[in-house]
């Protein structure tokens, strides 16, 4: 790993204090980009207002978006990563500004091919020729921080060429460190109880974006992400070829696929726009939910559907990834979301630390209450995290909720694969693929942590929550690839161990509640899913799961029942 190309002065690393000790005897740097970044959005600004007092707004709309464009285009890498992520939010941002942001995601001017071709030979130690057979005279893309080329390897293989613009790092670094004084300054100003420093969540950018400056680090992450989607037929990730990458270089594989914006090709090739959808959002659930670590700016430049349906993600840059406990709890706040169980998700909030332990959440349930009352079976077009932000944004003014730095990335992420699915379809409902989804993972209790979450919602004030089983195999079985049996058996398995024994005794005690047999809910339940049992795959399913019980097992029941009684 060669590092010698970095920028004099300037460290691999995000570090705010090293940043600013370098700044602060550079007085004059910090005050020219000031006026700069003053200047061009202060004459934006007054061109708006001339163009209300005037009354040409209407006329002068695709003019001012080209303006906005061409500001951030020019006040480079970091507006540009602003500009990125307004443009996947057709919610919050009118049509003729829409079309103008896509354009920052892969159509910015490129920067001169002798430097980009300098750096490969520099970095790479040999010239283009002994590295590849054949390599494109310009760049086919340029994205903010650097441009693509497309090449073929001596052996045939096709490839992709990422070549990261030239000086970012002290660009960055200006620009992060103005950002961090203003954060200071405006704070105190601000309605919102962050609970954290505002500067904190700067710095939370700042080490997040340079580390998507790090092409080695990108190459890590993206193997990392192949594992995890390792034999998933609906998600592709591109090979790395970490022999001819550098700090500042990628080969990656070549991806032939279609924008997820360009409807018209999607249609064309006869893929679905709705099953991209649930693809993208059911790959980020498990991003989120399964493994923790997650794709932290999945805008459209960075995701194609693939001719065969799949969804492709081609940059790693921006990752990040959650604690198991952090994990477990998203999944019981999604559920509870589900169950309208205000009172878990208050004290979900508190796990998460959006709430300190010393809060008192009583007066806060009815308040969630009503904000979040109605998410349950709303369109993308309604359910959407604008409401959700502006209405918790009262909430945060009036009760002691803060933000966690963490959470910067995650509403990032969310936020943007929400946008990509409010441009394919504004009327696709997001909570039909998010809560089968979760409700399948509860259900079948893969590991320890998610069945203690599932007898958590089960199980309240020492009662069992028939309704909530039912709510919960309802939702699962919405998703037509969900098959119950499979999770039936490993539900068998779990309440005949030793670790089921709580849940063993519960279910007794429910159905014997009050001197009778509670038939009506098991009979409730046999409804629900008798439609999709054939004997066949019911013998399959009992001997498979009764072979897998010892006599010891099945004795462990007795004792149980004992107990209960």
């Amino acid at each position: 790993m060669n590092y010698s190309q970095l920028e004099p002065g300037y460290s691999l690393r995000y570090d705010a204090n090293a940043i600013a000790s370098q700044y602060r005897w550079r007085p004059w740097q910090v005050i020219w980009r000031a006026i700069a970044v003053i200047w061009l959005f202060g004459n934006f600004v007054i061109h708006l207002l001339l163009d209300r007092w005037t009354n040409g707004s209407q006329t002068n709309q695709p003019k001012r978006a080209k303006e906005l464009r061409k500001i951030l285009t020019t006040l480079g890498p970091t507006y540009i990563k602003v500009g990125q992520a307004l443009s996947t939010r057709p919610d919050l941002i009118r049509k003729d500004f829409l079309d103008e942001l896509i354009r920052l995601q892969d159509q910015l001017p490129p920067f001169d091919n002798r430097i980009a071709f300098e750096i490969i030979e520099s970095d790479l130690g040999r010239s283009i020729d002994e590295v590849y057979r054949e390599f494109s005279a310009n760049p086919i893309a340029a994205a903010s921080l650097g441009q693509v080329y497309k090449a073929k390897l001596h052996n045939g293989e096709e490839v992709a060429v990422k070549v990261q613009r030239p000086n970012l790092r002290p660009k960055l670094s200006l620009d992060l460190y103005l950002m961090r004084s203003i954060a200071g300054w405006v704070e105190p100003w601000l309605p919102l109880n962050l609970g954290h420093d505002l500067t904190l969540i700067v710095d939370e950018f700042g080490i997040k974006l340079f580390e998507e400056i790090d092409y080695f680090n990108e190459a890590k992450n993206a193997a990392k992400f192949a594992e995890n989607f390792a034999g998933d037929p609906e998600v592709k990730v591109p090979v790395i070829y970490n022999q001819y990458s550098s700090s500042r270089i990628l080969t990656l594989e070549w991806i032939n696929g279609i924008k997820l914006t360009d409807l018209d090709k999607l249609a064309a090739a006869g893929l679905d726009a709705d099953n991209l959808i649930r693809i993208g959002v059911t790959s980020g659930l498990r991003q989120l939910l399964e493994y923790g670590f997650f794709h932290a700016d999945p805008h459209p430049g960075n995701l194609f559907a693939t001719l065969d349906g799949r969804m492709a993600y081609i940059d790693f840059g921006m990752m990040d990834q959650l604690s198991e406990s952090m994990k477990e709890t998203l999944a019981s706040a999604v559920v509870e979301l589900i169950n309208k169980d205000y009172q878990g998700l208050a004290q979900d909030f508190v796990n998460l630390g959006f709430l300190t332990p010393e809060t008192d959440i009583k007066p806060i349930i009815p308040a969630l209450e009503i904000v979040l009352g109605k998410a349950v079976g709303e369109s993308v077009s309604d359910f959407n995290f604008k409401t959700i932000t502006d209405e918790f944004s009262g909430l945060m003014y009036e009760y002691p909720f803060r933000l966690p730095a963490k959470f910067a990335l995650i509403i990032r992420s969310l936020i943007t694969q929400e946008g990509l699915a409010l441009s394919l379809n504004p009327n696709f409902k997001i909570v039909e693929v998010s809560y089968p989804y979760v409700s399948q993972r509860l259900l079948r209790g893969e590991s320890p942590q998610l069945r203690r979450r599932l007898l958590d919602v089960l199980i309240q004030d020492g009662k069992f929550q028939w309704e909530r089983l039912e709510n919960m195999i309802q939702i699962a079985s919405s998703d037509d690839n969900f098959d119950l049996l499979p999770t039936a058996q490993l539900g068998i398995q779990y309440i005949l161990s030793e670790e089921g024994q709580y849940l063993r005794q519960q279910l007794l005690i429910a159905l014997t509640e009050g001197d009778r047999l509670h038939t009506d809910e098991v009979q409730r339940l046999w409804s629900l899913i008798r439609d999709d049992i054939k004997p066949q795959k019911i013998f399959d399913f009992a001997f498979s799961t009764f072979r897998q019980i010892s006599a010891d097992s099945v004795a462990a029941i007795i004792p149980s029942a004992t107990t209960s009684r």
